[in-house]
Order: C-alpha cells, then sequence, then structure tokens
C-alpha cells in the first residue's frame, strides 16, 4: 500500500488558489497537512482559500519571480511539493507561457531540489499529445503539441522529468467539480440558464471527477508511489454534444432551435482521450464517477454556486450574444 509513514506533509503548491488547488488545500489540511499557495490570480480565486486557517498560507505572486520564490521556500520548508501553476489565458502569448510554463517550471524545479524535497507532482495537459493518431492515447504516444499552451507545458514537463526529485507528472483529463470555470460544461450552463444561443464543437473529450482526481494526487504523493508520466482519466470519451444535451436536460430549457455542430477550429483537437490502464495498474487506482454522475454532481455545484469567469485555451470565435 502507498503510503507516508503517518507523516505529516508540508506541500507547497504553485498556482495553489486555482480551482484544483484549492481543491488539493481542502483534501490535504483536512487529513491534517500544511498547505502554502503561491499565486499571482491571473486565473486563481481570490478569496477562495480559508485564509485564517492555521494550516494554510497564500502568498501572492510568480514562479517566474526565482527571488520570491526562494523566500517563499525557505519561509515554509516544503517536503512536498504540487506545480500546478501554468499560463494559458491568451494562446497568442507565447512569451507568457513560456515564462511561466518553462523558466517557472524550472525554478520551482531548481529550489524543490535546493530543499530536497520528498515528492514533486506535477500537472500536465493533455495537449501535450497533439493530435493523436491513436484514442484512447496511451501514456507510450509521442508528445507533439502544436498550441502554445501545449508546447510550453510539455517542455516544462521535461525539465521535471530531468531533475533528481522523485516525480510525478499526470496527464489529465479535463477535471471537473467545484469552482470549475473554464471549458464548454460552465459555458453551456451560463448560456443556457440566460437563454443565449450556444453551437457545439464536432470534438470529443474526457472527463474526471475531482473527487478520483484528489485520490490520485494523493497517491502520487506517497513515500513509495512510482515516478513517471500517467495519464489521469476515466478513459471514456464524450461527444461536446453530450454535455449540451446534459445542460438542457437539467436545466429544463425548451429549445427553439438545433444546435449548430462546427468543426474543430485549427487549434483544436478533434479527439482526445487518454487511456489510464498504467495508471490504473501503477497506483491501484480507478475513477469511481461515471459521466452521467460527473455532470451532476457539476451541474448540482453550479446551481447552488453560480459559475465564476470562463476562460478557454483555444482561439475558437465566441458566438454572439
Amino acid at each position: 500500500m502507498l503510503k507516508n509513514d503517518g507523516k505529516i506533509m508540508r506541500v507547497f503548491v504553485t498556482g495553489g488558489a486555482g480551482t484544483l488547488g484549492v481543491a488539493l488545500a481542502e483534501r490535504l489540511v483536512s487529513e491534517g497537512h500544511s498547505f502554502f499557495a503561491l499565486d499571482n490570480f491571473a486565473t486563481g480565486h481570490r478569496g477562495a482559500l480559508a485564509m485564517d486557517h492555521p494550516a494554510i498560507t497564500c502568498k501572492e505572486g510568480s514562479i517566474v519571480d526565482d527571488v520570491l520564490l526562494g523566500r517563499c521556500f525557505d519561509e515554509f520548508q516544503p517536503t512536498h511539493v504540487i506545480h500546478s501553476a501554468a499560463s494559458y489565458k491568451d494562446p497568442t502569448n507565447w512569451r507568457a507561457d513560456a515564462e511561466t510554463n518553462v523558466l517557472g517550471t524550472i525554478n520551482v524545479v531548481r529550489q524543490a531540489e535546493r530543499h530536497n524535497v520528498r515528492r514533486f507532482l506535477n500537472f500536465q495537459t493533455a495537449l501535450a499529445y497533439g493530435r493523436p493518431t491513436v484514442v484512447p492515447i496511451p501514456i507510450e504516444a509521442p508528445t507533439q503539441p502544436f498550441t502554445s499552451y501545449g508546447i510550453s507545458k510539455t517542455a516544462g514537463e521535461a525539465y521535471v522529468r530531468s531533475s533528481a526529485v522523485p516525480s510525478v507528472s499526470l496527464r489529465l483529463a479535463n477535471v471537473t467539480g467545484p469552482r470549475l470555470a473554464i471549458g464548454p460544461i460552465p459555458t453551456f450552463y451560463t448560456r443556457l440558464k440566460a437563454a443565449k444561443p450556444c453551437f457545439c464543437t464536432d470534438s470529443v473529450r474526457d472527463f474526471l471527477d475531482q473527487e478520483d482526481f484528489l485520490d490520485l494526487a494523493m497517491l502520487c504523493l506517497s513515500d513509495d508511489a512510482p515516478t513517471g508520466v500517467f495519464n489521469a482519466s476515466t478513459g471514456t470519451g464524450h461527444a461536446i454534444k453530450e454535455i449540451f444535451d446534459a445542460a438542457v436536460s437539467h436545466l429544463g430549457v425548451v429549445l427553439d432551435y438545433d444546435v449548430p455542430i462546427v468543426g474543430p477550429e485549427i487549434d483544436d483537437v478533434s479527439a482526445v482521450v487518454l487511456d489510464p490502464r498504467q495508471t490504473e495498474v501503477n497506483f491501484s487506482w480507478s475513477a469511481r464517477f461515471d459521466f452521467a454522475q460527473i455532470m451532476e454532481r457539476m451541474f448540482a455545484w453550479y446551481d447552488a454556486h453560480g459559475v465564476d469567469a470562463i476562460y478557454s485555451h483555444l482561439k475558437s470565435p465566441v458566438s454572439g450574444d
């Protein structure tokens, strides 16, 4: 069994105020560990972390600032690092992506080496695979990214893997859960609720519930966990139209038009579904929630809490209001 021998972890999380970072804070602190978040709030959520909690520290800043990063590491003395920070908000800003996803990653890796952290967990985009020739995509498939986000994140992952620090890099499906404000799920929910027109791309994606993601992340932090690169996914793909239909059903919307189905944009990929079989074997882990449950849980969150700003990794045009 994977374990940390009862040791309390001091986990330094870059991008710690983002959707995944906040979820990790909640899980880690609930299990008695300490959590330090560094976030520039470009896409993170101000106020999402419980700042009055004695086990949580949050500092505003960028991983590109190596001096600040070093001070934070020295102050916190982490035993573990989770690298969640990423630049993706503007697909045309190659420099910003390279600064954060490549140079920033190098800074984090070097600080982790300097402090001899026990485990380094990196989050990687499925866009690292580019346009795959085999779906579901096996972990041994070649990386061939073509977007700024994918290219820069793939370069950053290579630096993580080149480090002497024991590391796991998870190539992630679309993780759903509280505070999700990116992608088709919140987009359809928001637009349908506001009686705005929608369109669906003719593409297929895989989705992973946040609780399943957190279970795997905690296993990756264990002292005796495998190292390397792994896919995190259910392994099952679903058309974007299925998300639209689920949102229509949940909201009880009656449409007076047939939703347009458009082809993928030039910077999009028609089918991205990750094969998790090696992950399942190595970590004795598998996803518990299926697609219907994932959608139900996500829409229930939006019903209770609403949707924040919506971002996209792609340059696809936004339909008019």
